[in-house]
């Protein structure tokens, strides 16, 4: 009964594909986003402690700090080594004059921790020499559009002279802008001047001690936040979900498809369930009982979410490969997107099978011999 209608057969799974489709595809859109807030962050491995002024909320809240602070957490127990890190917007004035807003990173002068990792042009010691900086690939193009790596390239930020000496790849930031890495002090002089200028402290815990323990530590000696690097990762989304409309945006529109879903599918359900009323009155009329007829239209529902969630997800998961190569779409799909379209195509095809299991259960086996 279920394909010998093909036109209503295909109608249900279009249903489902439709719905299975946008919830996967606005869920993982939603996911990636989520994960540019966090990118600078996955970006920095070698710490394992941030810490930041008390009132910091996620990593682009930057609440200065007092140079002292540095030596305030390398003197806290258990701290194994503790290094300044400069974060901030800078206004990029170049050759012809076109100025760019640009994220500065200044990384600690003598060990570099923080630098980027996997240059392809240039080596991280060039760091070293005045007035260097390394610039991220996807800032490059966007700067210099259409025009091959070189490097050497000179520009000027708060009237001082920068020298690209290195391009690497870079996570993808939530803000957009191009990234560009110096030494610390060099990032001090590039910066607007102020008072307080320490971003963040990044630590690393002594062998064998936890690294949640330390941050406890450091919070109660100094006043300040310290943070291990999943728990600032976890508080920046968390900022993002409770603070900003960008889940409600994307919840309404994986609502609305699985509104539309459960309304083409039931729809279309009621309708082929209608048609073959004569069928389930022959089988009733035979003894068939109305659990073995539920479980019929059950498995028929079950089918139908198979074969849609499978396509769905498919067109999904191939519209996040066709579009990876585009830096403005963000698209991560984990594991739990797979789940959460599961559960809603499992609701969508349960709903639809309730719209039309009374009208079975109900029917008359008499039905069979009426014209």
């Amino acid at each position: 009964m279920l394909i010998g209608n093909r036109v209503k057969y295909l109608g249900i799974v279009f249903g489902v594909v439709f719905a299975a489709l946008l919830i996967a595809q606005q869920s993982s859109i939603f996911c990636g986003i989520m994960l540019l807030t966090i990118g600078q962050i996955r970006d920095v491995e070698g710490p394992g402690i941030w810490v930041m002024d008390r009132n910091v909320e996620f990593i682009d809240d930057i609440k200065p700090m007092s140079d002292t602070d540095l030596f305030r957490v390398k003197g806290v127990k258990g701290v194994d080594w503790a290094v300044a890190f400069y974060k901030g917007l800078v206004r990029a004035r170049m050759e012809k004059g076109d100025f760019h807003q640009v994220i500065l990173l200044g990384i600690d002068d003598a060990t570099l921790i923080g630098a980027p990792e996997g240059l392809f042009m240039g080596t991280l010691s060039d760091l070293r020499t005045p007035e260097a900086v390394i610039m991220d690939d996807a800032g490059y193009a966007r700067i210099w559009p259409g025009e091959p790596f070189v490097l050497g390239k000179v520009f000027e930020m708060n009237d001082h002279r920068a020298v690209l000496v290195g391009i690497t790849k870079a996570s993808r930031t939530f803000q957009s802008f191009p990234i560009i890495y110096t030494r610390y002090s060099q990032a001090v002089l590039f910066a607007p001047s102020e008072r307080k200028v320490l971003s963040f402290v990044l630590a690393n815990p002594k062998p064998g001690i936890p690294a949640e323990d330390v941050c406890r530590t450091i919070t109660t000696s100094t006043g300040l936040q310290a943070l291990t690097r999943d728990q600032f990762m976890k508080k920046t989304i968390r900022h993002f979900l409770m603070k900003t409309g960008i889940p409600v945006n994307f919840g309404i529109t994986v609502m609305l498809g699985f509104l539309v879903g459960t309304a083409i599918a039931g729809q279309t359900f009621y309708l082929f369930t209608i048609e073959n009323i004569k069928q389930f009155g022959a089988l009733k009329a035979m003894g068939t009982s109305n659990r073995t007829i539920l479980l019929m239209v059950l498995s028929q529902a079950v089918q139908v979410g198979i074969v849609g969630y499978g396509v769905g997800v498919g067109l999904a998961a191939l519209f996040g490969w066709g579009t990876r190569g585009l830096t403005k779409l963000a698209f991560f799909m984990p594991w739990q997107v797979l789940v959460l379209t599961a559960v809603a195509v499992f609701l969508i095809i349960l709903l639809a099978s309730l719209l039309s299991i009374r009208k079975v259960l109900v029917v008359d086996p008499a039905i069979v011999f009426r014209g």
